[in-house]
């Protein structure tokens, strides 16, 4: 028994470690968003104040481990084996749950996590113990925390709309007395300003830190629960004299207020949810302690004591916690995936959206510009003008740079001041808030009262905010059915399925971090991304295209061959994965359009000519693609639908089209991808013969219609390719007359000079 609990022990503290890797890669968001958002100090420095904070909040954490203990579930109620079987369930689960959110760059909750699994890993236990013994379903609530439970579901829900509603409050007033042109009044406004953000984040330190750890004696404690609106108020004053002093020594008191700010938040993250990665070891680690010292058997031997002693982390466990999360942030490519997901919900820029619109986000836009035009209608109009000129936004009528921020040092005040508010003001009130759902929410509102949500991007943010909360719910149904599932194997399955369990976890994290690195590589080597920030020159738009113009042949080329081949040997899976990289290669292609408005912004007034070629250059690369998807489609739906086999003629009919194509796009490809375009004439008069051999084939066709051809399903698949091919042909020939029409400015432009 000894041998096995040591094997349980090792065991989660490694589950330990890793969940506290795979944390800290999903709630980074949290505290990093609104200072790389505003990128209002340096990013080492952002990382560094970041790390400070985490390492306080894990040693601040000590007396936060009661939730893993008892918060959930009834110990008493349980034997010690049960116990141990729901700790390693909840482990399990949740470190299978946040690497999946990781992966898809979704910020999840890991409160929630932890709390529904803890609940559904008890709950089975307690329908199992039942229904071995008494059968009597309604003392389940003997073995559940319901009122606790209870209460976190009731708080989560209530702090997502307080959240946004609060953030969209007071950045709308906070905007109207800044402007975008904050800085004219930061001697004024910003004097009191900072006094209300820092006073605001300290008190939020105080009550979030100090009155959480063990090594403060209870009077000081007690002293600061009855001097709170006395703290709050000095604090206030304090501040606001710092930052009179920062303003007039013309120190911006914005960046002071988001370097604090995101130590506060780190704090937090660290002193709130550590409790979500190690109290479960810790808990678990104490009931082992217990259970050798009475030497009961585990079977009977019922968790009392774990109900009623304290759970108080050693100090050295918490630093080196501490140290694991900073050195995962430092370290976490996923911790960037994630991030990257809420600057995209939050960001002015609407030219790239992450999320696809839906009915509900599209009901909602039309609903509140339906209100919006109502209030229009009835406010004064010198009133809205007014207003309208705060919101005035000179980032949108100006050329964007690649350091541009995503949005501005005042909305990165706020979102940090109010989040900072809001968990202290919870925490006092003795809610058991979730610090994912409150920043990420903040973060919407002040984005949402900036008007970052415009007509032309309203719908598309709307509906990733719905995604997301949408990830919470799914979260903790999955956490909780997972912990259920988990729970219910190990208690049936014993050793066999522990072992089980642990090479699953393990074979998952592995395929799942190859997976994110191939992601991440093939995004940063996409070229059919339009790199908008980059372009600048006439000499750039010509690289550019020329990158993206030979990677759209040499991948034409590829599909079309394989295409044929598979409509030969009739291989439905080979044409079914053809179907769906082209469709995907179309997307991609389409991205790129959705940069075009800052790539023609960005570009240089010598230059902004040349663009036309350019964006004529995707349509027809577009076309290209399109004819591709068709002719895909096409043979993919002759073969599903179980028709006949293409005749040997017409297989090695279209084998000499795909050759024919083949060596033409390959010439095309060379000269795009090495920028010699002097052989171009040649190459442009190749598509004659290759539309009379197209011309030749669909007359032979006819000629066997009316002599021996009995496959009508046949015949017309055979003429949907060849005549699709002949307007991929006509597009490509259309790219290369262009391109000579290009050189032929480049040349002008030089002589104009």
């Amino acid at each position: 028994m000894d041998n096995y609990l040591y094997l349980v022990i090792i065991t989660l503290i490694t589950l330990g470690i890793i969940d506290l890797m795979v944390g800290v890669s999903n709630d980074a968001v949290n505290f990093l968003n609104s200072a790389i958002g505003s990128k209002a100090i340096p990013f080492r420095l952002i990382m560094i104040l970041a790390s400070a904070g985490i390492l306080c909040g894990a040693v601040f954490s000590s007396g936060m481990m009661e939730i893993a203990r008892s918060g959930i579930y009834i110990p008493s109620m349980f034997s010690f084996n049960d116990v141990l079987i729901i700790f390693l369930a909840v482990m399990i689960t949740d470190i299978i749950l946040l690497d999946i959110f990781n992966y898809f760059g979704l910020p999840t909750s890991t409160t929630v996590s932890i709390v529904f699994e803890l609940l559904g890993g008890a709950v089975c236990l307690g329908l199992y113990k039942i229904a071995t013994t008494t059968g009597d379903w309604s003392s389940l609530s003997q073995y559940i925390n319901t009122e606790k439970a209870s209460e976190i579901v009731i708080s989560i829900l209530l702090s997502v709309i307080l959240s946004f509603t609060v953030g969209m409050a007071v950045q709308y007033v906070s905007r109207l007395i800044f402007t975008f042109q904050f800085e004219r009044k930061m001697k004024s406004f910003g004097v009191f300003f900072g006094g209300v953000a820092l006073a605001a984040i300290s008190y939020f330190i105080i009550i979030k830190g100090l009155k959480s750890v063990t090594f403060i004696d209870k009077a000081t404690k007690d002293w600061i629960n009855t001097h709170e609106l006395l703290l709050i108020l000095g604090s206030f004053v304090l501040f606001t004299a710092f930052s009179f002093i920062l303003t007039h020594l013309k120190i911006n008191i914005l960046k002071v207020i988001i370097g604090i700010g995101t130590f506060a938040l780190a704090l937090s993250f660290a002193g709130n949810d550590l409790v979500n990665f190690i109290g479960v070891p810790v808990a678990a680690i104490q009931a082992i302690g217990f259970f050798q010292a009475s030497g009961g058997n585990p079977e009977t031997y019922m968790m009392d004591e774990l109900g009623s002693a304290d759970i108080v982390a050693p100090v050295w466990i918490l630093f080196i916690s501490g140290a694991i999360m900073i050195i995962t942030l430092w370290t976490s490519k996923k911790a960037k995936t994630v991030i990257e997901t809420e600057m995209s919900l939050t960001s002015q820029d609407a030219s790239t959206e992450k999320f696809q619109p839906n009915t509900l986000s599209r009901w909602i836009v039309r609903g509140f510009l339906s209100i919006g035009n109502a209030i229009g209608f009835l406010m004064p109009r010198a009133l809205q003008a007014r207003l309208d000129r705060s919101f005035e936004n000179e980032r949108t009528t100006k050329k964007k740079t690649p350091d541009e921020p995503m949005f501005d040092m005042v909305r990165a005040s706020v979102n940090l001041m109010v989040a900072s508010s809001l968990i202290a003001l919870g925490t006092s009130m003795k809610l058991p808030l979730s610090t994912t759902y409150v920043t990420f929410m903040v973060a919407m509102g002040t984005a949402f009262a900036d008007r970052a949500w415009d007509r032309e991007s309203a719908v598309y943010r709307v509906s990733g905010v719905f995604h997301v909360i949408g990830g919470w719910f799914f979260t903790a149904a999955c956490a909780f059915a997972g912990a259920f599932v988990i729970a219910y194997l190990l208690k049936i399955g014993g050793i066999i399925t522990f072992v089980g369990a642990l090479v699953f976890l393990a074979i998952l994290l592995v395929f799942n971090a190859k997976s994110h690195k191939k992601k991440v590589a093939e995004q940063a080597k996409k070229k059919l991304k339009l790199a908008k920030e980059d372009i600048h020159t006439l000499q750039q738009v010509t690289e550019a295209s020329s990158n993206q113009i030979s990677e759209v042949f040499a991948k034409s080329n590829i599909f079309y061959k394989e295409i044929v081949d598979s409509l030969i040997k009739n291989d439905l899976t080979s044409l079914s994965m053809n179907k769906k990289l082209i469709k995907k290669f179309l997307r991609d292609l389409d991205s790129t359009n959705d940069n075009l408005y800052s790539f023609i912004r960005n570009l240089d007034d010598s230059s902004a000519k040349g663009s036309r070629f350019y964006i004529m250059s995707l349509g027809y690369l577009q076309d290209i693609v399109e004819n591709l998807y068709v002719i895909a489609t096409n043979a993919h739906n002759h073969v599903d639908n179980n028709h006949k086999s293409l005749k040997d003629y017409q297989g090695n009919d279209l084998r000499l089209v795909a050759d024919e194509l083949g060596n033409w796009y390959a010439e095309v490809y060379n000269m795009y991808k090495r920028r010699e375009f002097l052989k171009i004439d040649n190459t442009m008069k190749q598509r004659d013969q290759l539309q009379k051999v197209i011309n030749n084939l669909v007359d032979k066709q006819i000629d066997h219609i009316r002599t021996t051809e009995n496959s009508p399903k046949n015949a017309k698949l055979y003429f949907s390719i060849l005549l699709e091919t002949n307007e991929l042909i006509s597009s490509t020939f259309k790219l290369l007359r262009l391109n000579k029409e290009f050189e032929e400015f480049k040349i002008d432009n030089k002589k104009i000079k």
